[in-house]
């Protein structure tokens, strides 16, 4: 068994999410599968099981846990799989659904294309937003009025929360507080900090994020693919974008792994894209 380590959204193998990826997980049951997620020590590590021609299962486990879908392990598992069986397709059975992703080679690099499971976006009661706000150590006069609070389900739920980008900054969450919380509503990723940071020279509207993954065993994660999609569904449900629309979004710059995801909002109800490149890590 090979177990690759690879870095998600990034071109370079110090920025970015670290992720494990095993190509053929077949043999694995769920204990071993945990044991290799421990010692690999990454936000998560996905399982593959091929199933068929461009088909395979996936299961990802973070350091203490399985979760049902993960942003950056996808890309990482699609590029590892592209530099070993060229580009193409592919259709992954996880256990948030059916997602779809592609692979094509560009100038510089391979870059995967991710497609959520249609997102939900919903509002939190005043009590457990109040709570939230608490265990992030934040106050309701450091929000950004014009990004209220929500919960946006991408696979994962991911309460989203807007901030100035200089609340971002100094973002010193109580680790223990999230947990409990988290657990209690059942939210099983990361909560996703977002601050809008005006347009960049593409002419996307671009957002830094900071996302703290308590039911991971995870301080802050440095670039979450699932958020972004969940933070996607977010802007197009409260129409704060006009689809289709193209979304920038940097994240790690606040632990030292700079990552760059690129999210496409189609209009309507269905996924939303995430894209980016994997590198392997020496």
């Amino acid at each position: 068994m090979e177990i690759l380590r690879y870095a998600a959204f990034s071109d370079e193998p110090g920025g970015g999410n670290p992720a494990g990826i095993v190509l053929d997980a077949g043999d694995l049951d769920d204990a071993t599968m945990q044991r290799i997620a421990a010692a690999v020590g990454f936000s998560e590590t996905a399982y593959l099981t091929p199933t068929g021609p461009g088909r395979a299962r996936v299961r990802y486990f973070a350091p203490i846990a399985e979760v049902a879908f993960c942003g950056h392990a996808t890309i990482a598992t699609a590029v590892a799989l592209a530099e070993r069986a060229g580009t193409g397709r592919l259709t992954l059975d996880s256990a948030a659904g059916v997602i779809e992703v592609g692979t094509v080679a560009g100038a510089g690099g391979i870059v995967a294309t991710l497609v959520s499971v249609p997102p939900r976006v919903s509002e939190i009661p005043d009590d457990v937003a109040g709570a939230l706000l608490g265990a992030l150590r934040l106050t309701s006069a450091e929000l950004d009025g014009a990004l209220p609070i929500r919960v946006s389900y991408s696979g994962n739920h991911h309460p989203i929360v807007g901030v100035p980008l200089s609340v971002l900054d100094r973002l010193d969450q109580d680790q223990r507080a999230l947990a409990a919380l988290m657990a209690e509503q059942g939210w099983g990723a990361t909560v996703a900090v977002v601050a809008g940071t005006g347009v960049g020279s593409d002419g996307n509207a671009e957002f830094e994020a900071r996302n703290p993954f308590p039911p991971g065993g995870v301080r802050e994660d440095p670039a979450t693919g699932s958020a972004a999609a969940a933070l996607g569904g977010y802007l197009r449900a409260l129409r704060l974008v006009d689809p289709p629309a193209r979304i920038t979004v940097r994240q790690g710059r606040h632990i030292g792994r700079p990552g760059v995801l690129t999210v496409d909002i189609p209009a309507g109800a269905g996924g939303i894209a995430v894209s980016g490149r994997a590198v392997p890590m020496l």
